[in-house]
């Protein structure tokens, strides 16, 4: 068991909950070690809540019941000089705050390899491997790093396209076929257009690989495999800005490991690196 995985899990699928699990989820995010040594009669009972409840929340992150859960809670070491969210401070000077931005954009990638499961990822390198096209969507935010996807994935032999407008995103997605592999970008993934692209791709039989910082939200009915992007929120910097790094390190990933396995890789990019050098100054 990763460090802070329950409590990433926890963070996940925060959303989902209902009022009263909703209160679960903080109590035991805002006192992770004190929630580990309760028993379930002691959490239900300190938060008001029915025993059932408590087990239904445990049942949600995946556990077989509340035992489970506490035994991967009391597994993880907690650092009480590390949060959740990690506040840059208005007198912080530029270089202190430079160092609490890469700090938290270290620990989102950390975080986020901690979920990373081989399992999925073997299965999204077949996906793209046997696809005859790969999409890239996303709006907003989600749609600059569906870009940087675009820009990477060209060097490949696999023909590959993104847009950002998401009226074309909406045709692409209609136009997809069984054969095609649709990746999917949303922070929130409660994006009306994401939502939309995704259910086409689903619809069209395409392959959906969803890349998301929330899980529990509806779109991930449509995905076939759902990598989750962890990321830390500080007061000026929103999760869905800090979530990048931990987005693009996943993509990177993905396309590193496919390349690797591609006989006419090489080829692809030598092809590129050709038609680079043709606009490079000799000087």
């Amino acid at each position: 068991m990763a460090r802070n995985t329950v409590l990433l899990k926890i963070k996940s699928l925060s959303p989902a909950l209902s009022a009263k699990e909703q209160r679960i989820a903080d109590f035991i995010l805002n006192d992770p070690r004190f929630a580990s040594r309760m028993t379930i009669n002691e959490m239900a009972s300190e938060l008001g809540v029915a025993d059932s409840t408590v087990f239904k929340f445990t049942k949600k992150l995946g556990y077989r019941g509340f035992r489970d859960f506490r035994t991967d809670l009391l597994a993880e070491e907690f650092d009480p000089q590390i949060s959740i969210h990690e506040n840059v401070a208005p007198d912080d000077d530029p270089l202190t705050v430079a160092h609490k931005i890469i700090h938290s954009s270290a620990k989102s990638l950390n975080d986020t390899l901690a979920l990373l499961k081989a399992e999925d990822l073997e299965r999204a390198l077949d996906f793209l491997l046997g696809c005859a096209r790969i999409s890239f969507y996303g709006c907003g935010e989600s749609g600059v790093i569906a870009m940087d996807a675009y820009q990477k994935f060209l060097r490949s032999p696999i023909p590959c396209h993104a847009v950002m407008d998401s009226h074309m995103q909406l045709m692409q997605a209609a136009m997809l076929t069984p054969d095609d592999c649709a990746v999917v970008i949303t922070h929130t993934g409660a994006t009306r257009e994401m939502y939309a692209v995704a259910q086409l791709a689903h619809k069209a039989g395409a392959r959906v690989i969803l890349i998301t910082s929330y899980p529990s939200q509806r779109i991930s009915e449509f995905a076939d495999i759902t990598f989750v992007s962890t990321s830390d929120e500080t007061r000026y910097r929103p999760e869905s800005l800090s979530c990048r790094y931990a987005q693009l390190a996943i993509i990177d990933s993905l396309y590193t490991a496919m390349m690797f396995r591609l006989n006419d890789g090489a080829e692809s990019l030598h092809k590129i690196r050709e038609a680079i050098n043709l606009i490079k100054d000799e000087n």
